[in-house]
């Protein structure tokens, strides 16, 4: 090994603190941004390489075929900032459907299926034009008695099989020979000409449909002027849906790109404080090491061997940390982007070879650079100063703030410990630095953990999953949930006006309403990814915690609230009418509220049985839930209601919160890791300085001691001497962590197509804000605990002869 060498292997061995705290520093820096950068490549690509090959179309628009002519949607290709248009093309409202009973499993026969928005187009198959179709499996309908669907919406057991739509006269049937789909989703069943002819013979009500580019469709914004300038060039309400390509990526990648706002925000934290903490290092190893420096130039090592020297120093144990740091992201990304790729209907995606490369360079190239500008200087030292400078006493700095701390009423040790920092102005700028990053970094998670802790409440312990008792039909119970849809035959109902009554006369019973998914479809829902569901609802429910984020609850007939994303997907508010079809039968409805639905689906809405009794549908209610009073043993409870249930064929259930969302586990998760590593990271960058500190400050101490210092008056002054310190960082730091959370939460929202409730976006109660307050502080004396015991331990006389 060359001298160069050993003087590396020599530095980086006798500095373990300070080699621990840049491997963590950079590893928490790489694994973040690997994460963030990893992620939204990953998501993004496979998505955008699709739309790009299959030319998909910004926004496809289904025009109601009783109010606009083929030439009258024909004409809107030229309406404002349309660059390219193609259509119009006959397109079915939604059709529901069910399994036929040829299927070969038969479990499924019979099932029903979702409901299916048919088109047919001159090109199936083409690969030229726009929103080229692509098929999956099998081939494409040839024959009037054929049909292709998403592989999604039908299983792939009864493939070959036949589809039934259940909802119209004669119910025909479609032999599936194939599985296929759009980009943006812009229909979910395919046929020829002949095969629509038959829907339409049989009583389906044909829309006409046109697909668009237009010059800016990158926002919701850009989607919403350029929906508006189609439907201006038609007669007023002919538009019944504008199926977005946004609506569609985020279908696809929004619980993936829910992580990144997140992400960033730890990794520009981590590479922040991998910045400085490595300044700190490398300028403190260079300030105690100036002696050192100068023996090694009387030793012959050139100014470029010096720098060369304390730069590798930070070069190793950084190179480690990045290395970590790659392999430990590229592991943690799998589950997050393997979720994103099955809804892309793609292989599992993986972080792309040139982010786990740039990045790790990325982050030794500022490494490099930070550690080099003081190695430089230690280079540029001359040998002779150097050794005079290592040997003098120190200059006497901050007697001014030491003759007024001495004035205040407390121990000599704390005032000494007080004016510390302002004898090294600069030192505790760095420490107040550290600790600073560390108060945001602590204020971030608690804040983003507590979002995250209301959002899964919300979710899961809310609204319509809100009961002490839930009562379903007898019949199929743990069984028609998810085989038997809620237009099937075989779905098991609750006479709602009987369960009601029956409940209000048990003992106990504080309150109940019934609901369920009604089967109606709405025209102008997002027709891919999970269908929407309808709900009417019996009762009232206003003792849930079910949250409106504008208008009001519905009150009288004809009203219906709308769940947030669904909302946003489709572009409703309130005041706005759409109509859903249920058997073929049609229903308008006005919004009166958006709410944060969180009703078990992603798209939903709700309205009051009675609405749809009063135009002649069914209100599909197959679950009542029951509040109990707050003294009442439910066992007893559910024997007396089990007496009175069991003729109208109900069943008493307990409640369950249906378990936790994997996403926010795995959010919650990550934010412990990237605070932990973080504030480990502060407190030991604390750690080093203080070190520093009191190595150079050993001969004074040893003077106290003679005087009758104690080991614990020691330990008092090594403490209070980062206090004030992290008192003023902890101060600032909180303020700066409450501002991040927010910026943070709303992308995050966004990428999942939500508005969140008060009640998620607004966590930082006084309660919660007061400890947090302390932060900077626990983070200081964290970071100055072991050393201020290393000065307590120490003896008087070898303090006393060491300079």
């Amino acid at each position: 090994m060359s001298a160069l060498g050993k003087v590396v292997r020599s530095g980086v061995g006798r500095r373990r603190v300070q080699t621990l705290v840049m491997v963590l520093t950079t590893f928490t820096a790489v694994m973040s941004s690997i994460l963030s950068l990893g992620l939204l490549t990953a998501v993004q690509a496979p998505f955008e390489h699709a739309f790009n090959s299959r030319n998909g179309a910004h926004l496809a628009v289904q025009f109601d075929g009783s109010k606009v002519t083929a030439a009258q949607t024909t004409a809107t290709a030229h309406a404002a900032g349309v660059t390219e248009a193609a259509g119009p093309y006959p397109i079915s409202a939604a059709l529901d459907t069910t399994i036929g009973t040829d299927c070969p499993k038969t479990d499924w026969a019979g099932h029903d299926n979702h409901p299916i928005t048919v088109t047919t187009r001159p090109d199936l198959g083409s690969t030229s034009g726009m929103d080229q179709l692509v098929l999956t499996k099998g081939r494409w309908p040839t024959r009037p008695g054929e049909i292709a669907l998403p592989a999604n919406n039908y299983a792939d057991a009864c493939f070959g099989s036949s589809v039934v739509f259940s909802s119209l006269p004669g119910k025909p049937s479609f032999k599936v020979v194939g599985f296929a789909d759009s980009v943006t989703n812009s229909a979910t069943g395919f046929a020829t000409a002949e095969g629509f002819a038959r829907l339409t013979g049989a009583g389906a009500k044909t829309d006409e449909q046109m697909l668009y580019r237009f010059a800016k469709a990158g926002t919701d914004a850009d989607i919403a002027t350029d929906k508006l300038a189609v439907a201006a060039a038609v007669p007023a309400g002919a538009v019944e849906n504008g199926q977005s390509h946004l609506t569609a990526e985020q279908q696809a990648t929004g619980n993936a790109k829910a992580f990144v706002p997140f992400l960033i925000a730890f990794g520009i934290l981590g590479l922040v404080l991998s910045v400085l903490i490595i300044a700190i290092v490398v300028s403190g190893a260079v300030a105690s090491g100036i002696r050192r420096i100068g023996i090694l130039k009387s030793l012959g090592f050139t100014p470029s061997q010096v720098a060369r020297a304390y730069t590798a120093q930070a070069m190793i144990p950084a190179t480690l940390g990045v290395v970590l740091g790659t392999i430990i992201g590229n592991l943690l990304a799998g589950p997050i982007l393997n979720g994103a790729s099955k809804q892309l209907g793609a292989a599992n995606a993986t972080i792309p070879l040139w982010v786990s490369a740039v990045v790790p360079l990325g982050t030794l190239l500022i490494v490099a650079v930070t550690a080099s500008i003081p190695a430089l200087r230690a280079g540029r030292m001359p040998a002779v100063q150097a050794l005079v400078v290592g040997r003098a006493p120190k200059a006497k700095r901050g007697q001014t703030a030491q003759r007024l701390a001495s004035q205040l009423p407390l121990p000599r040790a704390v005032s000494l410990g007080l004016a510390q920092p302002f004898a090294k102005p600069v030192r505790a700028a760095l420490v107040g630095a550290a600790v600073l990053l560390g108060a945001v970094s602590v204020t971030f998670a608690v804040g983003l953990g507590t979002a995250f802790s209301r959002y899964q409440d919300t979710t899961m312990s809310s609204g319509f999953n809100v009961a002490s008792k839930l009562v379903i039909p007898t019949a199929d119970v743990g069984v028609q949930w998810g085989l038997y849809g809620p237009n099937d035959p075989r779905h098991a109902y609750l006479d709602a006006p009987k369960v009601a009554a029956a409940l209000a006369k048990v003992p106990g019973t504080k309150a109940a309403f019934g609901w369920g998914d009604s089967g109606a479809t709405m025209i102008g829902a997002p027709i891919g990814g999970e269908p929407p569901a309808v709900y009417t609802v019996s009762g009232d429910f206003s003792w849930t915690n079910m949250e409106l984020l504008s208008g009001r609850w519905y009150s009288a007939p004809g009203e219906v609230v709308v769940g947030d994303k669904l909302a946003s997907a489709v572009g409703i508010h309130v005041g706005d009418n759409f109509t859903v079809v249920q058997q073929n039968k049609q229903l308008s409805l006005k919004v009166v509220g958006i709410d944060f639905d969180t009703h078990g689906t992603d798209y939903s809405a709700m309205t009051d049985a009675a609405t749809f009794t009063a135009a002649g549908l069914t209100p599909h209610i197959d679950q009542f839930n029951v509040l109990l009073a707050s003294n009442v043993n439910g066992t007893d409870w559910s024997t007396s209601a089990a007496a009175a249930l069991t003729p109208l064929d109900a069943s008493v259930q307990s409640n369950s919160d249906g378990g936790k969302n994997l996403v926010v586990l795995i959010m919650d998760a990550l934010v412990a890791i990237f605070t932990l590593l973080l504030t480990a990271v502060a407190a030991l960058g604390v750690l080093s300085m203080v070190v520093q500190d009191t190595r150079e400050r050993v001969h004074g101490m040893g003077i106290f001691k003679a005087l009758g210092m104690t080991p614990k008056q020691t330990i008092g002054m090594v403490l209070t001497s980062v206090t004030l310190t992290g008192l003023i960082a902890g101060l600032i730091g909180v303020p700066l962590g409450v501002a991040l959370e927010k910026a943070t939460l709303s992308p995050m929202s966004h990428a999942i197509g939500r508005h969140l409730p008060p009640s998620v976006t607004h966590v930082y109660t006084p309660g919660l804000l007061l400890p947090l307050l302390a932060a900077g502080v626990v983070i200081a004396l964290l970071g100055a605990l072991l050393p201020a015991g290393w000065a307590a331990r120490s003896r008087t006389a070898t303090a006393l002869r060491t300079e």
